[in-house]
């Protein structure tokens, strides 16, 4: 018999797999035990699964939430992400025979699927497969306790409603204490495009960032702004090419301190004028 698809085997909220692989025995309406839908498969099993599914699958049974916006690099395989790529290759295929594409005949995009497929995986949404970059870290030896703003940094992502290209540019701003780690110029722009790096909107890519930053440096006060141009309005829609969104977060220091927010805005728009 054909293996049900994922959907048809889902993890019920509170059962726990045995060791055996399947879920402990609950009971019925009645308080009388019955058996309980499976929640492991075994590795022959998962191998005849399409890679997609078996990510699903181990995303599933860890009850871990994998929205367009969550990275899922822990949960794929050695390998997997070449079967992805193809399996994408091959429903893209099919998107552009519903377009009403000969490609066939078409030599412009003969190979289109495949190529599309790499770049979503690959490049625009690569922080959804990719671990974080590797970071390194520096105790705050000298105790430094000045604001230090980085940036524009450019960032590149894109609109989880319509996939349509965002670009734009991030200023971060730091307030490290003595406990603080200190992390390379580079870095910074290294964690934002890994975080950019998928479908998502502004608000919430810009709160991402924040707390990976948090979490690595651990300073007094965190700020950060970001302004970026959304081609979902452009393209689309109205078709407006002037509107550009702004939004920014400020934490610790700059949240409680009027002065220090005033400072950092300050000269973000004197770096704007030059």
């Amino acid at each position: 018999m054909a293996d049900k698809p994922l959907a048809a085997v889902p993890a019920p909220p509170s059962a726990a797999p045995s060791a055996a692989g399947h879920a402990a025995p609950h009971s019925g309406p009645h308080g009388a035990p019955h058996a309980a839908p499976r929640l492991l498969r075994s590795d022959e099993e998962m191998q005849r699964l399409p890679a997609s599914e078996r990510i699903r699958y181990r995303l599933v049974t860890a009850e871990r939430r994998h929205h367009a916006n969550d990275n899922i690099a822990e949960f794929v395989r050695a390998g997997e992400l070449a079967e992805l790529k193809l399996e994408v290759a091959a429903k893209l295929q099919d998107v552009l025979k519903a377009l009403v594409i000969d490609t066939d005949s078409d030599h412009n995009t003969q190979q289109t699927a495949e190529r599309m497929a790499k770049m979503y995986i690959d490049e625009v949404f690569a922080g959804r497969y990719r671990p974080m970059p590797a970071v390194t870290e520096f105790p705050n030896a000298e105790r430094l306790n000045e604001l230090m703003i980085v940036g524009p940094i450019n960032v590149r992502s894109a609109c989880s409603h319509h996939m349509c290209p965002i670009f734009g540019k991030v200023w971060i701003g730091i307030l490290p204490n003595e406990h603080s780690n200190l992390i390379g110029l580079s870095k910074y722009s290294r964690i934002a495009d890994w975080v950019m790096s998928r479908p998502q909107i502004q608000e919430e890519a810009v709160t991402m960032l924040a707390n990976e930053l948090q979490a690595r440096v651990r300073p007094d006060g965190l700020a950060l702004v970001m302004e970026a141009d959304h081609f979902c309005l452009h393209w689309r829609g109205v078709k407006d090419t002037d509107t550009a969104m702004v939004n920014s977060v400020m934490r610790g220091a700059f949240l409680k301190d009027a002065n220090l927010r005033r400072e950092f805005l300050s000269l973000l728009a004197r770096k704007q004028e030059r």
